[in-house]
């Protein structure tokens, strides 16, 4: 019998003694091991609730608004539009005023003082090359102030909310070509300036697409108000009237640019 087995199956091995005596041995079943620690759970009580409230979209979201209006109020107070009429303090000069002053620029942007004030002021206080630097140098610093502000306390409340055709239309434009975009804004002014800041912010463009775009695209318009500022004493010379010029007719084709593309907003 064997020797069938093994020339059918190949060689057989040989049966243990469970199997000559009959019997069958079973291993035992151990019962399942289970961790005796406890998977966290997420912290209750009324101090969790709290930040939880605090860290929510529109609680940060009011926070914004909160440092915005205090920061209009201040800009009220100390009235910065005086810098062009009364001049700038005297204990500050030379390069240590012209960065005093981006500094102060770049806050005042953020509190929606008009950049085109504060362009002139940079070209009375400090001539156009060292005006325009100063002036630059605050934009781009506001921006990125504004920037980081609206994406930090602002986006996730605020996204939710672009349900119109045209907010979607405009939220696509700026975050799938937000160099190109934000490039003409700067080159074409028509909206203010805070308020690109902020509509970037709460977009999915690109931090640095946005602050590139803006310190190249913002230094026609802020070399022509530098200039014009440093010649205001002569209104009639041909700098001024250039300066002029040049502020007038990128804000007329942004216009009419806007104008024109209305429809095509409002039909998607």
């Amino acid at each position: 019998m064997l020797d069938a087995t093994t020339r059918s199956r190949g060689t057989a091995s040989a049966p243990s003694s469970a199997e000559v005596s009959g019997l069958v041995i079973t291993p035992p079943v151990l019962p399942p091991v289970t961790s005796s620690v406890a998977a966290p759970s997420a912290p209750r009580g009324p101090l969790a609730r709290c930040a939880r409230l605090l860290l929510s979209p529109w609680a940060r979201f009011g926070l914004l608004l909160a440092l915005l209006a205090t920061a209009a109020s201040v800009v009220l107070m100390f009235e910065p539009q005086r810098l062009v009429s009364d001049g700038w303090p005297p204990q500050f000069g030379g390069g240590l005023a012209a960065v005093v002053f981006g500094v102060a620029y770049g806050l005042c942007t953020v509190a929606f003082v008009p950049r085109p004030v504060l362009n002139l002021a940079a070209g009375a206080l400090f001539g156009s090359w060292l005006g325009l630097a100063a002036a630059l140098g605050g934009t781009v610093l506001g921006a990125g102030l504004a920037f980081g502000l609206g994406r930090l306390l602002g986006q996730d409340a605020l996204r939710p909310l672009l349900r119109a055709g045209w907010l979607r239309s405009a939220d696509g434009q700026l975050s799938r070509h937000g160099f190109r975009s934000m490039m003409a804004l700067r080159l074409f002014p028509g909206v203010p300036f805070w308020a690109a800041n902020y509509c970037a912010s709460v977009s999915r463009m690109r931090a640095s697409s946005f602050l590139l775009a803006t310190a190249l695209g913002s230094i026609p318009n802020t070399a022509a108000y530098a200039v014009a500022g440093s010649q205001a004493s002569s209104p009639t010379s041909p700098a001024f009237l250039v300066s002029v010029a040049v502020i007038a007719v990128p804000a007329m084709a942004g216009t009419v640019f806007a104008w024109r593309k209305r429809h095509h907003l409002r039909g998607r």
